[in-house]
């Protein structure tokens, strides 16, 4: 039996800031950047927001000193953990990881977050343990394999979000290689999420990325304190590999662990929508411009897709051509395609002019199929072809490696301007500024709480909640 518990345990308890390589102690402030923005700005603008958090003040869960980004109350650390880890995903806008099919920041960096404000650990430990996270995460998505995780219903950023909730957390804690198992074992009995959200754009796929976050958190405060949890939780024949995919391949969980890094290889999003679709939206936006396409003149687009992308994006069509909310928007690969056509670009504001005449016209006309092109790029690269017909003829875009993969990685600067493009409407230039600016140098802080109270605006919300 591979010993997957045991490794992931002892490499969550030893790691260390001072030994990670330069480019990926860099890059995972580069990723809280990220998913900060995206918190900021879910907080606000997610439909679903207003009622979470008037649920989770009736759940008690508003009466503690822990920092929720974009909000000027304080929270219990399990509700930061829950509403940092909600919002993050709320936009669809968070980082992505090609091979495991997930987003593994939404769990992880909020769970390490709230653990680092109860211990008071310094930006070095939080770095480190984001980094044991994120390799927990994607490396049980890609042992699943996720593919395989995803035909039996199950959203991997929520399930294996937990664990590497868990393992950050637990580095948070500094617990030892038998707590962190321990904490692993707890997170075994909170492991859920449902693809079941696709049917009606339910909120139950941003709610159960922050339940994982403060799963996670729960389970290292539980092994913090002595609790047991289950032995080979992520092994064993009960355990998450073996549960919840038919032919896990366990040893694909720890090769090079430690050597290579599964967190140099999460993606970012430069469009806030499933990631299935975004090559298309590059094609699209390319093709526009080089030709110089008008939305009037397109009479068909075929979007070229790997098969589990149509699983989210593609099927069934007549209902990825007819998006009724925001949520049907994020995974509906006409409606990318249309904005990008239409527009010339692709942002959050796009999902306000959904019901606008162009988009309604042009929408019916994106068929999606699976390519054999691009399901051979699969799962290495979330690539896309798209081939519209105009004036008499037709245009063909190939897009392998998409932008913001971490072989077309976003610049810093780039990723400030995501960053503000969030979160200015929120908190001001200025202090999104001086946020931007904690998060970038963290390593050297000697505790997060600075950096947190920058996420309070200075004057009230201006919308859900308040």
């Amino acid at each position: 039996m591979t010993e997957v518990t045991a490794r992931f345990a002892q490499y969550a308890a030893t790691i260390r800031h001072a030994d990670l390589p330069a480019e990926v102690e860099e890059r995972t402030r580069f990723l809280i950047l990220d998913l900060v923005g995206n918190i900021v700005r879910g907080r606000h603008d997610a439909e679903s927001s207003a009622p979470l958090l008037a649920a989770a003040r009736a759940m008690g869960l508003a009466s503690g000193g822990a920092a929720v980004f974009g909000e000027q109350a304080r929270w219990t650390p399990a509700g930061a953990a829950l509403l940092n880890g909600a919002f993050a995903h709320s936009l669809d806008f968070d980082d992505t990881h090609a091979a495991g099919s997930l987003h593994p920041g939404a769990p992880v960096i909020p769970a390490a977050l709230a653990a680092a404000e109860i211990a008071g650990a310094s930006g070095a430990d939080v770095i480190a343990a984001i980094v044991a996270g994120y390799e927990v995460t994607n490396r049980l998505a890609v042992a699943l394999p996720a593919g395989d995780h995803y035909d039996r219903g199950f959203h991997p950023t929520a399930t294996c979000g937990a664990f590497g909730a868990a393992a950050a957390a637990s580095r948070v804690f500094g617990l030892d290689a038998a707590g962190v198992a321990d904490a692993l074992g707890i997170a075994l009995s909170q492991a859920a999420g449902s693809l079941q959200f696709l049917k009606n754009g339910a909120w139950t796929k941003r709610f159960q990325v922050g339940w994982a976050a403060m799963a996670g958190l729960s389970a290292a405060l539980l092994a913090r304190e002595g609790f047991r949890g289950a032995a080979e939780a992520l092994e064993g024949k009960a355990g998450f590999l073996a549960a919840y995919a038919p032919n896990p391949i366990p040893e694909r969980a720890i090769r090079n662990l430690g050597h290579e890094f599964e967190l140099m290889r999460t993606a970012v999003k430069p469009y806030p929508s499933c990631r299935y679709g975004h090559a298309s939206v590059d094609a699209a936006l390319m093709l526009r411009a080089e030709h110089g396409l008008r939305p009037e003149e397109i009479e068909h687009v075929r979007m070229g897709l790997p098969n589990k992308g149509m699983l989210l994006v593609g099927a069934p069509l007549a209902y990825k051509q007819h998006p009724r909310n925001v949520v049907d928007g994020q995974f509906s690969g006409p409606f990318v395609v249309a904005c990008a056509l239409a527009f010339g670009h692709f942002g959050w504001d796009s999902y306000a002019r959904m019901e606008e005449p162009v988009l309604r016209a042009l929408m019916p006309k994106v068929e999606c199929v699976e390519d054999s092109d691009v399901q051979a790029e699969f799962p290495a690269n979330m690539s896309g072809k798209l081939t519209i017909r105009a004036r008499g003829r037709e245009f063909t875009k190939f897009v392998v490696i998409p932008k913001g993969e971490p072989e077309n990685f976003l610049s810093e600067g780039e990723l400030r301007a995501k960053f503000h493009g969030l979160a200015d409407a929120v908190l001001g230039a200025e202090r999104a500024a001086q946020l931007a600016d904690a998060i970038v140098t963290l390593a050297g802080a000697a505790d997060v709480h600075g950096m947190m109270r920058l996420g309070a605006p200075l004057m009230a919300a201006r919308l859900a909640g308040e």
